[in-house]
Parts: C-alpha cells; structure tokens; sequence
C-alpha cells in the first residue's frame, strides 16, 4: 500500500489516502449512507490492498468522501482525550466549532486548573477541521444539525444579535482599522457571516499565551492539505461560498509571519489560497479594503518576507528558476489580492476613461499565424482575472493606501532569469509561471528586461519575415526601418517616410531604427539614431512652432489647442515617443504626468491640473473650499475664457448658454469638473489623438500597458530624475590618454561631486542631451571623457550623441571648475539621452 501512495504526487495522494482511511477506518458516523464509506451499514470490509485500489478508482470518479464525524477518534487530528485528568464535564467533547463565549468558558477554565492542554487539544481539533473552522466564529451561531444551508440569516436575526453585543465589544484589536461593529455592518451577511471583531479578540487572547503558539501552527500544517484538496477536486467553494471564512479566519493571525510559520504552515496555506476561485480571491480583497490600511499592511508584510525567506534560503540559477519555486508562486498570486485591496482601500477613478483605440481584424492569415508565431505576437491587451472581477486597475487608483513602491520584492527582482519569465509570459502562460502576470512585484529596471526582449524578439522577427518575402517576391532585403533625412528638412522628410510606413506596412515600424542623414557617411550604431530624435525633439518643442505651449514655473509643454499645425505633425510626436521607447532610448521631453495617463487609458481630471495648470488648479480648488456666497463674492458663470497661445482670448460655454448660468455652492463641483475636462480632453481632443495614434501604431501589440503604470512609461521615455554619480562614476571609460587615475580626471569627479543638485543637471544635459538618468540609474549610462588638447582657455565641449565629454587638460582644479560651469551654464540643451 505504501508503495502504491508513492506513485502519486502530493496533492492527489492525499485524496487518495483519505480516500483509503474512508474506506477502511470509516468517517466515525454511524448513520453514514455513503456506500464507499466503511461506517455504513451496507458496507462489505475490504483488505488494505483492495481497499488501496478502491481509493484510486474512486479518486478517478471524484467520488463523494464524508467529512469526519466529530466524535471519531482519528489518530492524525488532535483529539480531546476522554482519559484526561480534567473532570468529565470539562472535557469539552461536545465543542464542534468556536464561539467567542466559549474559547471565555475554555480559557476561564485553563486558567483556574492552571493548565492550558485542553485549550491546545480544542485548538488542534477546530482549527485542523475545514468544517469546524468554517462554522466558527459566525455572526449568528450555527444550526446545532451542522445543515450550513440554513445557516444564514435574516436581516431581524442581525439586529437581534446586535442589540444583544455586549459593551466591551466596542473595543477592537490594535489591528483593526474600524470598529468592530462597522466592519460588520458593512458587509450584509450573507457576503460574510463572520463576526470579524470576535475573531480578532479571540486571537489577542490566544496570542497572549505562549503555550498556544505551537497548536496553532500544527493545526494548520494539517488543515491545509485537505482544504487545498477540496478547492481543487471538490468545488466546494461553488457550493458554499462560507468556505471563504477559513481563509478569512486563518489570515487574521497577527503571527503568520513569524518564523515559527515560515517554514512549513504559511507556504502550505498559500498554496492552498491559490485554489480559491478568482470571485472568492475578489470577495476577500474586497473584504481586506474595508479593514483599512494596518490590515493590508499586515498582509501584504507577511506575504513579502514568505517570499523573501524563501528567495534567500535558496539558491537559482537558469537551471533551477525562481518560477518553479511554489512557495514563491504561491505566496505572490497571494500578494496580489493585497494588492487590489490597496488600491480598493485608497482614491479610486474609475470613471472617465478615454476610447480605446479599435483594431481593424482581418480575415487573412497573417505569416505570424502561417509560421505558428501566432501565440507570441497575439494581439490585443492582457487582463488579469482578479482585476476583471473586481472591475478596477492600477492605472485607477488616484492614490494607493500603501505606494505601489512597497509591493516591489527587490529579492526576488536580483533572481528572476527575465528571458526565461518572458517565455512564460508570452508562450507558456498556461503551464508556467511568469512573475510579468503580476507585474507590482517588480521594478521598473526588471520590467523594462522583460519589455527589451519583447521588442528585440520582434524587432528579429520581422527581420526573418523580411528576408523570407524577399526570397518568395525577387527583391533585395530590408531588414531595418530606414529613415533617410535632411538636417534642414528633418520634420518634412521623418514626417513623409513615417507616415508612408504606417500607412503601407506599420509592422515595418517594428524594425530596428536606422537613420542615416543625406549626404554624409557613418554607420549607425547608435548614435546617428539619436542625434536623430534629439533635432527632431527641438523642431517639434520649437514654441515658434506653436504644436505645444510651455510654462515657464512648471518647465512643462501641454498641446496647444489653437496650432494650426495638421494632426500628422502630432502623430509624428506621437511616433518618436513610441519608437524611442521600442529602441531603448530616453528622451529629454517634459510632459506633465496627466499625458502619460492618458496614453494609458485615463482622461484627465481636476486633480491632474495640479502639475500641468498649477495656478488654474490652485483657483479651482480655492472655489471648492469657499465658505462664503459663491454667486454673490465670485460672480462666476458656466462660460469660461482662456487665451491661444498667440494672446487671443477665448471664449467657451461648458454648458449651452452658459454666460446665463450662476455658479452656485450646490453646483461649483460640476463646474469644476467640466473646466477641467475642456481644459485637459476636450479642447485639445484633435490634437492628443493623433499624438496617441502615432504613439499606439508603435506599442499597441507590445505588454507596455499591461506592465507598467503611468509614472513608470514616463521614467521610460525621459528616464529617472534620481542621480547617482557615483554609479556615473565607476562606469565612465576614458580615451585620447586619459584614465581614471590622470589628475585631471581626479579632479574631474571632485569638482562634479562637490556640485548641487541644479549644477549636476545641467551637466548631464550637457553631456548627454537629458538631465535624467536612464532606467536603472547612471549607472547604465556608458559615458566617455576625451582628452581634447593641453591646457587653454577653450571650454569643454560634448557629443551628445555618443555621451562623450571632450575635455581639456586644465592646469589647475580651480581653472577646470571655472570653465566647466561656464560651458555648462551657457550652453543650449536640448534632445535626448
């Protein structure tokens, strides 16, 4: 028999064993009417082996097991024993499930007899007991017939049993974020039919004992094998969605991260968690977002340091992936519904979402499909099942309880093997684990990997579909998307090729960028690419062009809603944003964050004004907090008045006839409202489209919306304003005699790190076209310092382009400082790193 259990895997070995003990031991009832049950009547007794082969058959027909009757002495679940020293009637034999009252009457006990091993008894059989646990604890007591379906109650059942809490109910625990009683009152219960308070002072209760810390943890080594058997094989959450209060009881153990925990409990009941149905995982986030932010906290601590632990106790190279770790797993996709709940529990938009941009479906096969690529290029955007359940996003949340900063696992970012993630994530999803299905455990720098093998992979791609068109039609390869341009005409000609491209073959604009400039020679390796962007960058932002306006407080540029430019000049801008982003380069643009949320899918709001209008917004949002008589003191109406960017006013009704409508108290939030969305949508609509347009033809089959939020597609395309020089520092090479021990270059690395913050920009603008790092800090950034003469009174100079500084050999520190600030001060950056 032992030998037949070893053929199977963990999981079905255990069904298959209580299977076994079913059919050789009984179920403990002695009414049982189950015929696969050796406590039925009719049951005819069967030797361990046929009695081994009965289990596996009846493991293949999912056969009906019996839940083990309380009274039945089973020697793998903590029983109470009935030769205990304490008095018959103390016993607590009849104790099926836990009640507040009772664990009082337990502990009262215990305390008096000075001896807490019949608390640990009663804790090792309710606590082990799927069904013991799921009828602990409810708002109104079970029904003593154990029948759950009458279990729940009636709304006059629910005020009866409030009216009769008793006072000292109003204080909660420390990590209850609402009283008790309004936790419970929340939530009607039929949604949940535990009373959370009473969970949560039994816990400080038990918690307080040391004695008690090990019955916990060993009852739930042994309560989730079963309960992971059950959600997988048995559905048993379809037939009864109070299943979900085991979960909600277990979870609410302030000490589950404890090492005690750590080692074998927690990642079992993880795994367990996992198996839950995407609507329960939905109900408990939900539930966890009314407890507050301590609860979320809590949850989402010990989720990380399950992972941690467990990243760092192991070590995992391309052979053995962190993916195939399924503590890790599991304890992530549990980490995931914290991570909805943070974003219930804070500032949601839900609303004002811009139209999604619709793909024209054709009927032919594409030769992604004719070469069986299908799956690593399928189009349209990933969405996750918990996030479709609960109907809200990432890119929703106004503002987070916790930042999305803290459910990064910088452990596990320093393991995971992203080429191999990326194949899972785009290939095998359904049989392998990818860490990019849950995208808020990584950082950016990990991300933007998995983004770099997905436009290297396509970039390769329709360089093979290239080659092979050529061979079927005759012609001369073209494997790269050539961009030949005029220094004097760079926007007439970028702006003709682009939108031939995207008009013809927009999968050209996959290829790797390869610009080359009419009439001179050079291979373009690089740099030529993105002296390319950076003229292109400084036409465009040019303000006598008049496509953007810029604020001279806020640095920014926002779309001018009166140019007279066409809409292909703002899909051009649109398209360098998306090819820059393709070709791993960063641009030196500055857009306030309100445009990268609406390139994810949001409209702008009255919020989004506070960084892109900011004196706008500071009027607004005086007007919202004025105590006074709005009509009387501000005499505003629905017709606002704006000027172009030529210093022509602007008139504009947010409502028909609106120089005739007052604004009010009662309506000032509306009018609000409606100021902000002419000012952010409506009145720049032609002109954000196109820039959308050019920016989607690049990136709408890439995982860009899917892994990245809007302040993270930001720090893409214009890179991180954190700036280590250090990192700088130890990564810059030298040439034309220099080294990193020459005194000049000594003097160098002083003179810049004695430099604020204001100084050190400029530099790097100086040096690279950008005052931002790339992702990943400057670290990433190869520059180069050039020797470029012997000492004199010329300034350094730089090439953008190749992130080289050519600098003189200075006589003195005192000179090189004085020239260097000079040349930074007053030289005119623009373009991009």
């Amino acid at each position: 028999v032992h030998w037949f259990f070893t053929l199977f895997g963990s999981t079905a070995k255990h069904l298959i064993e209580r299977y076994f003990r079913q059919l050789t031991d009984g179920c403990g009832n002695g009414d049982c009417t189950n015929e696969f049950c050796a406590s039925c009547r009719d049951f005819q007794p069967l030797d361990n082996n046929s009695a081994a082969a009965k289990a596996l058959e009846l493991f293949k027909i999912n056969a009906k097991l019996c839940n083990s009757h309380p009274s039945k002495k089973d020697s793998d679940t903590p029983q109470v024993d009935s030769t205990d020293h304490c008095p018959t009637r103390e016993n607590f034999s009849d104790v099926h499930y836990l009640t507040e009252n009772t664990v009082s009457m337990i502990l009262s006990f215990c305390e008096e007899e000075g001896d807490y091993s019949a608390l640990n008894r009663i804790i090792g059989r309710i606590f082990s007991s799927a069904d013991a646990l799921m009828q602990s604890f409810r708002k109104d007591e079970p029904n003593p017939t154990g029948n759950r379906d009458s279990l729940e109650p009636t709304h006059a059942d629910k005020n009866a049993k409030q009216s009769e809490q008793p006072a000292e109910k109003m204080g909660a625990s420390s990590a209850a974020a609402l009283p008790d009683e309004g936790l419970n009152e929340m939530f009607d219960p039929c949604e949940v039919t535990v009373d959370i308070g009473a969970v949560r002072r039994v816990y400080d209760k038990f918690l307080s004992l040391d004695q008690v810390e090990a019955a916990l943890v060993n009852a739930l080594v042994y309560l989730t094998p079963n309960v992971e058997l059950d959600l997988e094989y048995l559905d048993v959450y379809e037939t009864n969605p109070d299943y979900l209060n085991i979960f909600i009881i277990v979870l609410e153990n302030r000490n589950l991260h404890s090492p005690e925990y750590l080692e074998v409990a927690l990642p079992q009941f993880c795994k367990a968690m996992c198996k839950l149905p995407v609507s329960a995982l939905a109900r408990l986030s939900k539930l966890w977002s009314v407890y507050g932010l301590p609860h979320i906290r809590r949850m989402m601590e010990t989720f990380q340091q399950l992972i941690t632990f467990t990243v760092v106790s192991n070590e995992y190279d391309s052979e053995n992936l962190v993916n195939d770790d399924q503590t890790v797993v599991a304890a992530t996709q549990c980490l995931k519904v914290a991570f909805y709940a943070n974003i219930l529990g804070g500032e949601l938009n839900v609303e004002h979402n811009e139209d999604e941009e619709e793909d024209i479906e054709s009927d032919e096969l594409t030769l992604h499909e004719l070469l069986g690529e299908e799956r690593l290029y399928k189009k349209g955007p990933r969405v996750d099942p918990l996030e479709k359940e609960l109907g809200v996003r990432p890119v929703d949340s106004i503002k987070p309880l916790i930042p999305f900063e803290e459910f990064v696992n910088e452990s596990l970012n320093e393991v995971v093997e992203m080429d191999k993630d990326f194949t899972f994530f785009k290939v095998n999803a359904e049989t392998k684990f990818s860490f990019q299905s849950c995208p808020f455990i990584l950082n950016v720098i990990t991300k933007n990997q998995g983004l770099y093998y997905d436009n290297r992979i396509r970039m390769y791609s329709e360089r093979r579909l290239t080659a092979l068109y050529s061979m079927v039609q005759g012609q001369q390869p073209n494997p790269y998307l050539k961009l030949k341009v005029r220094r004097d005409h760079i926007i007439d000609d970028a702006l003709v090729r682009l939108e031939m491209i995207s008009m013809e073959n927009p999968s050209d604009l996959k290829k790797q960028l390869f610009v080359e400039f009419e009439g001179e020679q050079g291979v373009d390796e690089g740099g030529v690419s993105k002296e390319f962007f950076q003229l292109v960058l400084e036409e465009i932002f040019n303000p006598d062009i008049g496509m953007f306006s810029y604020d001279d407080d806020t640095k920014l540029f926002w779309f001018n809603s009166s140019s007279l430019e066409n809409e292909a000049q703002y899909t051009l801008v649109g398209l360098v944003l998306g090819l820059a982003i393709y070709n791993n380069c960063i641009l030196d643009v500055h857009f306030p964050m309100v445009v990268y949320r609406k390139l994810m899918g949001k409209k702008g709001t009255y919020l989004d004004l506070s960084d892109s209008h900011p004196a706008l917004y500071q009027s607004l949002k005086e007007l919202l907090q004025y105590s006074g008589i709005v009509e009387e003191d501000m005499m505003l109406t629905y017709q606002i008045s704006h000027t172009d960017l030529f210093g022509n006013p602007i008139l504009y009704d947010l409502k028909e006839q609106g120089d005739q409508i007052p604004v009010t108290k009662e309506n000032r939030q509306e009018f609000v409202d409606m100021y902000a969305d002419y000012i952010l949508n409506k009145s720049v609509e032609r002109q954000f489209k196109a820039f959308k347009k050019g920016f989607l033809i690049v990136t709408n089959e890439s995982p860009l919306k899917y892994l990245f939020r809007p302040e993270e597609v930001e720090m893409l395309i214009c890179g991180s304003r954190k700036l280590d020089f250090e990192a700088l520092e130890k990564t810059t090479e030298y040439d034309g005699g220099y080294s990193k021990d020459s005194q000049i270059i000594k003097d160098f690395w002083e003179t810049i790190h004695s430099f604020g913050e204001e100084q050190k920009r400029l530099f790097l603008q100086f040096t690279t076209g950008t005052d931002r790092a790339p992702v990943g800090g400057l670290g990433k950034l190869k520059m180069i310092i050039a020797k470029n003469g012997s000492d004199t009174d010329r300034l350094p100079t730089s090439h953008t382009c190749f992130n080289a500084l050519l600098l003189p050999e200075y006589s003195s520190k005192e000179k090189l400082k004085e020239r260097l600030l000079k040349a930074i001060t007053y030289a005119k950056g623009f373009g991009m790193l």
